[in-house]
């Protein structure tokens, strides 16, 4: 018996040791985490505050060429195209010369002109010829006056065709240079090499479009509408361009109903300078708007999903950091909105707060 009870005293003994190499008490091996420099470094921090609650709706359309900023070329005369210099799509500045066209009615202007240059040249001799008699008292001051008045009208005759001349660039040999009234690009091209053009022709021969700035135009049915006003922010997408985001503010509504879409549009300019944008092209314009109340708000980038639940890193100092749950009410780009589990003031880990979330829960 006393050795069987000795066994049973050993076994036990053993175990207790064993359970006390293996376990040691927690007093002694539990650390407080402290966050070190170089994390307090790599980490940013946020203040707690309350914002407008805002929302989103999302509306397709098409960019377009701001109509401000665009320009139709037509021909101020009849006659034979002689050459082409650019093409559809092409960049052009302006004065640059698209075309060039052989015409009789610049034919007729040079006769004009050069008559009118004559008409000048006799105007100012028959002058001289008067003020001459008139000082030998061969005749009146009165035939000098009307001598005077012939060459007025011989000048503002001149002067009238020499402004045609500039408007129009009219050249020696018959040509009219068709020229970009403004830079951009070729939009629409309607003309041809040899093509003969009928005097006052009613179609372009170019439009020009700048697209440094351009228009994204969407559709609201009529159940948004109430979500649309003036200088609401805007994000555009592009098929073309997925990755790229365009933000800008709703400039202008159009506030007709069209009858057949039951849709109206509005209008947001998006800076092009990089000329990536084309006009025709489909896009997404989606719409932030205001729900008309506040509420806690802070970076999507402080929230931590985890275990099905949403947490974030509240600091309060370097030794003392809590992982908080919260509930979210809405995460809209680089905004979250919070329910409940903060309050306004309070400091939450905005960046690589997983990284700290990491060394104390895991």
């Amino acid at each position: 018996m006393k050795n069987k009870l000795l066994h049973v005293f050993t076994l036990l003994t053993a175990f207790v040791t064993l359970h006390s190499c293996t376990h040691p008490p927690m007093e002694e091996n539990a650390k407080a985490f402290v966050i070190t420099d170089a994390m307090m470094d790599r980490c940013k921090f946020h203040v707690v505050g309350k914002e407008d609650v805002k929302n989103e709706i999302r509306f397709f359309g098409k960019l377009e060429a701001n109509n401000n900023k665009t320009a139709q070329v037509f021909s101020a005369v009849g006659g034979l195209v002689k050459t082409i210099n650019v093409g559809l799509g092409d960049y052009v500045k302006q004065g640059q010369v698209l075309a060039t066209i052989q015409s009789s009615e610049v034919a007729t202007y040079e006769k004009e002109r050069l008559d009118a240059v004559n008409q000048v040249t006799i105007a100012e001799k028959n002058l001289q010829v008067a003020r001459d008699l008139f000082a030998a008292k061969l005749n009146t001051e009165m035939e000098v006056k009307l001598a005077e008045a012939e060459l007025e009208k011989a000048n503002a005759t001149l002067s009238k065709i020499n402004e045609i001349y500039g408007i129009y660039n009219f050249k020696k040999g018959s040509i009219f240079p068709v020229t970009a009234p403004i830079s951009g690009f070729v939009v629409v091209k309607k003309i041809n090499s040899n093509e003969l053009l009928r005097p006052h022709e009613d179609e372009p021969l170019f439009s020009i479009a700048n697209t440094n700035e351009i228009w994204a135009v969407a559709f609201v049915h009529e159940s948004n509408i109430s979500h649309i006003k003036e200088n609401y922010e805007a994000v555009v997408h592009t098929l073309a361009f997925p990755d790229l985001e365009y933000k800008g503010r709703i400039e202008k509504i159009y506030n007709v109903i069209d009858g057949t879409t039951k849709s109206m549009k509005f209008r947001v300019p998006l800076d092009n300078h990089d000329f990536k944008l084309k006009p025709d092209m489909n896009c997404t314009v989606t719409v932030r708007y205001s729900e008309n109340r506040e509420m806690i708000t802070i970076p999507s980038s402080a929230v931590i999903f985890d275990k099905n639940h949403y947490w974030v890193m509240v600091f309060k100092d370097r030794n003392n950091i809590e992982t908080r749950e919260i509930e979210i009410y809405r995460q809209l780009g680089d905004k979250t909105y919070v329910l409940t589990g903060l309050n306004e003031n309070e400091t939450v880990i905005a960046e690589n707060g997983i990284l700290i979330y990491d060394a104390l829960n895991d």
